[in-house]
């Protein structure tokens, strides 16, 4: 089951692609091919790096890629399009190239996560999606990585849905959200599309439900004796709420054998009250029950929360993370870097621009990650042309892009390729882990990085440098365009 069943994604697609798509066959450039890049350039949070997520979005979408006779009649109705067009339309699929860096990975500006070579009305026309669907996921996921960091191996559940911009972005928010650390969701539906662990205990409605607070806990730890979480702000926190949640465990609990519980914290001052609730917990002999909170968090709250010693064992975060509210756009953008002659060789492109940061790095590129065989740790990321080689077996120099006297020599290092086929001549030949491999394996590669990197305040700079070779042809580029 798919996110997008219900809808042909197709059309969700900014018009221009529509009427450039025309203009490109009116012109003789529908078959002409294409390579473009989505990057992004600037990290969110002016964190050190950002994590790859939406492939397997992207990869349902291309699949499905098609104009429906509805699709067609609503474009016909436009007084736009030829109908040569539109008969192209009709009978559309994607048949190009497509290589992306394989979600959970850590990112840096600039770099490629998705490449796609294709003919130019395919390119154009997967533009939206592509940008939609890595932008936002890739925001998530990299929020909630900075969020579960913080946490420092408590436990961190996705509690947004409802604050959500929208279903999807709770649907695929979530999803995200796992991929970047989190352990599960509150949202139903993306445990049942996606096998992201979902779970909830009760609100503050259940214990008003009752007559008074102690038959609220009383009656929910009968129902759910092997998962009796206790929301214990709803009256007064410590005066009757803990009190009463420990009167419902030994009265219920105890008699069964079940040590396993917790109380979860929603208001207040949550260092304060966590310190004292543990306190009142050991000393009734609760020792193992949890004490969870939730409320507004994010990296930062989370952070302080600890340094102040507050008792916590998972943390549940909503709006802030699923819609990444400290800075809730990605800014991936979407761009031609060359195209391909009849002989078969190819021609860069640049996009030139007073605002260094907006200069594109041309060509069909190659992206590698250099680690450390003594660390195992990432050292720098390297572009190359598509036509290179790099020989990790000897020392390397490299060099900033922007202040070519920085130099450095890598040595004793592996080399490992980030961009991987995804899609050759319209196929999918990517196999797609599962999305608890994908977190994994996110897990593991943010390990590769120096702690330096993942401050979050004023992280040390990722260096992403290019080979000479794609260099200098950057430069040559710069001073024909410039």
């Amino acid at each position: 089951m798919k996110v997008t069943d219900k809808l042909n994604m197709t059309m969700l697609c900014d018009f221009y692609e529509l009427t450039m798509s025309n203009g490109y066959f009116d012109h003789g450039y529908r078959d002409r091919m294409v390579y473009f890049d989505m990057f992004f350039r600037r990290v969110p949070d002016q964190g050190g790096f950002a994590i790859a997520a939406g492939l397997q979005q992207l990869i349902e979408y291309i699949e499905d890629l098609h104009f429906s006779k509805e699709d067609i009649d609503y474009l016909r109705g436009r007084n736009m399009f030829s109908e040569e067009f539109l008969e192209y339309l009709a009978n559309f699929r994607f048949t190009g190239d497509i290589y992306a860096v394989p979600e959970g990975t850590p990112v840096f500006p600039k770099e490629p996560m998705v490449v796609v070579r294709a003919p130019a009305i395919e390119a154009q026309l997967i533009e939206t999606f592509l940008l939609l669907t890595v932008n936002h996921q890739s925001l998530i996921a990299t929020k909630a990585n900075r969020v579960v960091r913080a946490a420092k191996g408590r436990t961190v559940l996705e509690f947004g849905s409802r604050r959500a911009q929208g279903a999807d972005a709770a649907m695929v928010g979530a999803r995200a959200a796992y991929i970047g650390g989190c352990h599960g969701t509150a949202c139903t539906i993306s445990d049942q599309l996606f096998g992201v662990p979902a779970g909830g205990t009760m609100a503050h409605a259940w214990v008003q439900m009752y007559d008074t607070e102690y038959e609220a806990f009383k009656s929910y730890c009968e129902t759910y004796p092997h998962n009796a979480t206790l929301l214990v702000d709803t009256y007064n926190t410590l005066k009757s709420g803990v009190p009463n949640a420990i009167r419902a465990f030994n009265e219920v609990l105890k008699p069964m054998g079940i040590t396993k519980c917790g109380i979860r914290l929603d208001s207040g001052d949550m260092a304060y009250l966590s310190k004292k609730a543990r306190s009142m917990l050991d000393e009734a002999g609760w020792t193992d029950c949890q004490i969870s909170v939730s409320n507004s968090l994010d990296e930062y709250l989370i952070q302080e929360l600890l340094q102040q010693g507050a008792e916590i064992d998972l943390f549940g975060v909503g709006e802030r993370l699923i819609t990444a509210k400290s800075e809730p756009v990605f800014g991936g953008v979407y761009k031609l870097v060359a195209v391909e002659n009849d002989d078969g060789s190819i021609t860069p492109k640049i996009k030139v621009s007073e605002n260094v940061e907006k200069i594109t790095v041309p060509h069909f590129k190659k992206l590698w990650r250099f680690y450390g065989n003594d660390t195992g740790k990432a050292i720098a990321d390297y572009m190359t042309v598509y036509d290179e080689t790099v020989d990790d077996s000897g020392d390397l120099e490299i060099f900033d892009p922007y202040a070519t006297w920085k130099k450095k020599v890598v040595y004793d290092f592996s080399a490992k390729e980030l961009l991987v086929p995804i899609f050759l001549n319209g196929k999918c030949v990517y196999q797609s882990p599962s999305l608890q491999e994908i977190r994994a394996y996110c897990m593991e590669q943010v390990d590769t990085l120096w702690d330096e990197v993942k401050r979050f305040d004023y992280p040390h700079k990722y260096y992403v440098d290019l080979s000479p070779k794609l260099w200098e042809l950057q430069q040559d580029l710069l001073r024909k365009n410039g």
